[in-house]
């Protein structure tokens, strides 16, 4: 499942392609979303939004589309002239520059504001928001017994954070992914969030997740570069029984909450 930075960076791409006061053709060839495309055709594209792993697309003035893409969804880009659709899209925007497909969603649904409201209430703060409240979230960890890992991948206390961001972050930090959220000291919550801000934000641009430092990069190192297709240089995320970076100890990898966990027993003892 994409994580947030994805998400975010999807509403700046559709931002730039639609969002430029032009109407929009908005149709669903899968037939799925027809009713509420017939309603959006030809309106404009006025603001794009991301909270956590959600999407926003606002037509008009309040006419929202609300997506996640869940485990399947993909979106993809292109310039016009559009090719012929498959019966797989769900949802296709065209510009007179520009096109977008939306296959594979767990969610596309034509919203209100009231609705859309009560998204963003059931979600934690999220760290690429400018709203986000990060006390909000360490509220919570703080009076669970749950561990941290799982607790940084529950939408309702933080929004956006993935497998990937959630074993890494806690690597950085040297906090085992067992330890109570309880137990989470409020420097250490405090650090947690600085970096994931700034993690995040640099994912967005990128498009990728890269979490090493500088001088634990390939060139720094002199070791290859990771092969993955999740992409990106990382600790300890899909590198199970390999050495660890900093002290050459065995990732480990566990299952916590239907997830691989990823953690170096020596860097991230409890």
């Amino acid at each position: 499942m994409p994580e947030g930075h994805t998400i975010h960076r999807l509403a700046q791409d559709y931002a730039a392609r639609f969002a430029d006061g032009t109407p929009v053709h908005v149709t669903s060839p899968q037939g799925k979303f027809s009713a509420a495309a017939a309603l959006l055709t030809t309106a404009e594209l006025t603001r794009t939004e991301a909270h956590g792993k959600h999407l926003f697309l606002r037509f008009r003035t309040a006419d929202w589309v609300h997506i996640h893409l869940g485990l399947f969804g993909k979106v993809t880009f292109g310039d016009a002239p559009a090719p012929p659709p498959t019966d797989t899209v769900r949802l296709r925007l065209a510009g007179d520059t520009a096109y977008v497909d939306l296959r594979g969603p767990t969610t596309c649904a034509l919203i209100t504001e009231a609705e859309k409201q009560a998204i963003h209430d059931r979600l934690g703060p999220d760290p690429l928001r400018p709203d986000a409240y990060p006390a909000a979230a360490y509220a919570r960890v703080r009076r669970s017994r749950t561990t941290i890992a799982a607790l940084l991948m529950d939408q309702k206390v933080i929004a956006g954070v993935g497998n990937v961001y959630r074993a890494e972050v806690l690597f950085r930090h040297g906090i085992d992914p067992y330890r109570p959220g309880k137990d989470i000291t409020p420097a250490e919550w405090d650090a947690i969030w600085t970096d994931l801000v700034a993690l995040m934000r640099e994912g967005v641009r990128n498009n990728r997740i890269d979490t090493v430092r500088p001088e634990h990069t390939p060139e720094a190192m002199g070791r290859p570069p990771r092969v993955d297709d999740h992409g990106g240089e990382v600790y300890v995320y899909r590198r199970a029984t390999l050495p660890c970076h900093i002290c050459a100890t065995e990732i480990r990898t566990a299952e916590l909450a239907a997830r691989n966990l990823f953690w170096c027993p020596a860097c991230q003892q409890r």
